[in-house]
């Protein structure tokens, strides 16, 4: 017998086992999860010693070191009141300062009030302590009666994060206001204690995952909602890395619908067709509606599609004034294309966009009958705004503290001069590479310079501004050509367009400091470009105030409009047909339109609810908040109803699939534990990335163990319900 042949099987057998076990050490790397923390410290508000009392002093008294415990004084707000807090446990970025905080006081009565910080400064040599400085503003006007005297209570908030709240005086010491649950005294220097009590002070009811919940806030942020895939993608590679291939995607990853050019009359194009639905498919915005909700729902460029939805409520058009889904087609391609692109080029693209032209009637403005409404828009929604403003957003005021204007009624009679003379582009390619004969909203607009105002024209003025005044008997290409470039490079267009785009992908009340950041990426990508969507999109998304396991301060965040409420559950479960046996027909807009946001169909130029919006008898703006009122509510609840406890029901022809979700998960867990605390644990996880309060548990867990334990889709349904109609489930935070 050979020796040698008699360990040929040990061999293979060790070579084996080291292949699976090499195999099996590298799976459980791809497995494992990406390690990226991007949580900030909580702020603390320092406090006098033995006492929930801020320990605070008029500014004007400062001596530059922190004061000693021992005499509190009130504050009278009005003119000339400055108060000076103390705070610790801040981590502070190069150039991040004042503008990054927020101090809010609530009276007796419930009312909160918000001021902005004037100046903040360290204190300690090791930057452990900050004195923040505040402008007490007389809140009487804004709420129509005088401010309580007595004891406050004072917060401060930095990137979503709500510091412990202690007591103050406005007018006197004393009152009846009740400390927060779990207030302690935070006095200097902190101990190791304090310090976690009054971080658990903050939010101490939530009871999920305290360092598991960013990923969930980002696809919520980044996608149209959680999926079980994007979980586990973002899982195995990590956000930064997933926003770097994201951004690489060139469209989006639905087939764009067949939509030809029709005749403008649906009877002379409809007349002898074969197809019974001619008229929905051609001149209803059904087939664009359906394209978007499966991009929405099971495309696999999320943020593309995500960032368009942005852009599409930034530079609005809708039917009925564009009348086919093929016009508003090119549209979506437009912005598709430079959704990742420079905003110059959007700019260019959009404004000779055909849809865009019939929307705001520059399509058919002509020197002799000229029309103001894009020359309008395009300055005071789509990139400067009606107010000049500063690097970081803020409004900037002339001496009597009034905001100044951006530009004048003359200044926008002299941009719809550059807009005149663009007309449908209806010659044979290839000119008009897309014409057959009917209507062309494909290709761009195309010049008749026999109707371009050619007269001089003075423009935006501005430090450094390009083309101010525009010589006369110049082609009409070369003016708009001008005027774009004296728009974009304006100083407004980066803090105006990057707000507009953090409200829309993360929360809808900023810092300046926020948008200080983004707007500082828009006007120079660190590579020299102005305006590249990739990088403010990466910057918004990536930003300290966007990022986070958690975000205590009440007022951040968004509240989930329509679409989104929507396609938010929809994802989390798995989103089928109503047979289980593939994919949803997507024709979910009927649903969302209920809710006041149809989609292609937004009911003004100001999108379907203003960017400025303040929350009635509050401080915060909430745009989302514009279209939420008694009906819409209840509606919402009864949409939740029909996704959760029915489904979306196969209703030919335009329904041929229905919609309904996937609950087998929750029911395994519902039928492993009777108790439903797996259950709870579950849906606070996937839907609230961890942040379910004690009360708002309890009170699920009571209502959802009312149903039988054997009865284990019931029991699934009535909790998911409960989540997703509660108003910490409905404001995206």
């Amino acid at each position: 017998m050979n020796p040698r042949l008699s360990l040929d099987p040990l061999r293979v057998w060790y070579k084996v086992l080291s292949v699976v076990l090499l195999s099996f050490m590298l799976t459980a790397t791809v497995l494992a999860d990406v390690e990226e923390d991007f949580n900030s410290p909580t702020p603390i508000l320092l406090s006098e010693r033995g006492s929930t009392r801020a320990l605070a002093i008029k500014a004007d008294d400062w001596n530059g070191t922190i004061p000693r415990s021992g005499d509190p004084q009130a504050f009278t707000p009005g003119e000339k009141s400055r108060v000076m807090f103390f705070v610790t446990d801040l981590s502070l970025m190069d150039g991040e300062g004042a503008n990054a905080f927020r101090i809010y006081l609530e009276d007796p009565a419930g009312r909160s009030f918000r001021f902005e910080v004037q100046d903040i400064q360290p204190v300690t040599r090791d930057n452990a302590v900050y004195a923040v400085i505040v402008s007490l503003y007389d809140p009487t006007e804004y709420y129509g009666q005088p401010q309580p005297v007595g004891d406050h209570l004072v917060r401060l908030t930095w990137r979503g994060l709500a510091s412990n709240r202690v007591r103050m005086g406005i007018g006197k010491l004393g009152g009846e206001i009740q400390d927060d649950k779990g207030a302690v005294p935070t006095s200097y220097p902190l101990s190791k204690k304090a310090r976690e009590q009054a971080e658990a002070s903050v939010a101490p009811e939530y009871v999920g995952l305290k360092f598991k919940g960013d990923r969930t806030r980002f696809m919520e942020q980044a996608a149209f909602g959680p999926s079980p895939a994007l979980n586990e993608r973002l899982r195995r590679i990590g956000i930064k890395t997933w926003i770097a291939e994201q951004l690489d995607a060139a469209a989006p990853s639905t087939p764009y619908p067949f939509l030809p050019l029709m005749p403008s009359d649906s009877g002379t194009g409809c007349s002898g067709s074969t197809n019974p639905n001619c008229n929905r498919d051609n001149y209803q915005m059904y087939p664009m509606q359906v394209w978007f909700y499966t991009e929405a729902l099971y495309g696999e460029n999320q943020l593309l599609h995500r960032t368009s939805w942005a852009l599409n409520q930034i530079w609005v058009t809708a039917n009925p004034e564009v009348q086919q889904p093929s016009h508003m087609l090119q549209y979506q391609k437009l912005l598709d294309k430079h959704a990742f692109g420079n905003y110059r080029n959007l700019m260019q693209d959009m404004t000779l966009n055909p849809a865009m032209g019939i929307y705001l009637d520059m399509l058919g403005s002509t020197r002799n009958n000229p029309n103001e409404n894009y020359a309008r828009e395009v300055l005071q929604l789509f990139t400067i705004g009606l107010f000049m403003l500063n690097p970081d957003g803020t409004a900037q005021v002339d001496g009597n503290n009034v905001p100044v204007p951006t530009y004048s009624q003359d200044t926008v009679n002299n941009f719809t001069e550059i807009f005149t003379g663009w007309q449908l582009c209806q010659q044979n390619p290839p000119t008009c590479p897309s014409f057959n004969g009917n209507p062309n909203y494909t290709d761009s607009m195309l010049l008749n310079q026999n109707l371009h105002n050619v007269t001089t024209k003075t423009l935006l003025a501005y430090p450094g501004a390009q083309n101010v005044d525009i010589p006369a008997n110049q082609n009409g290409a070369v003016d708009l050509n001008a005027a774009l470039n004296n728009i974009f490079n304006h100083p407004n267009v980066g803090p105006f367009v990057s707000k507009k785009m953090i409200q829309h992908l993360v929360t809808s009340d900023p810092t300046p400091a926020y948008v200080g950041r983004v707007a500082a990426i828009f006007n120079n990508d660190g590579f020299g470009n102005r305006g590249n969507m990739k990088a403010v999109v990466k910057a918004i998304l990536l930003d300290p105030e966007a990022r986070g396991d958690i975000k205590t301060d009440p007022n951040y965040g968004k509240l989930r409009e329509p679409v989104q409420a929507i396609t938010n559950v929809l994802r989390n479960f798995n989103v089928r047909n109503v047979a289980a046996t593939g994919p949803s027909d997507c024709n979910i807009n009927p649903r969302s339109s209920t809710l006041g946001q149809s989609v292609y169909q937004a009911p003004s130029v100001f999108n379907y609810f203003p960017a400025d919006y303040i929350v009635p008898g509050t401080t915060v703006v909430g745009p989302e908040f514009g279209i939420l009122n008694t009906g819409s509510s209840i509606a919402r609840a009864n949409l939740m109803n029909t996704l959760v406890f029915n489904t979306i029901p196969v209703s030919n022809p335009d329904t041929p699939a229905g919609t309904s979700i996937d609950l087998t998960g929750l029911q395994a867990l519902s039928a492993a534990d009777s108790t439903g605390n797996l259950l709870l644990d579950e849906l606070n996880n996937k839907m609230m990335h961890g942040t379910m309060s004690s009360q708002m548990r309890s009170s699920i867990l009571t209502a959802t163990t009312v149903v039988a334990s054997t009865d284990t889709l019931t029991r699934s349904r009535q909790a998911l319900y409960l989540v997703a109609t509660s108003s910490q489930f409905q404001v995206q935070r």
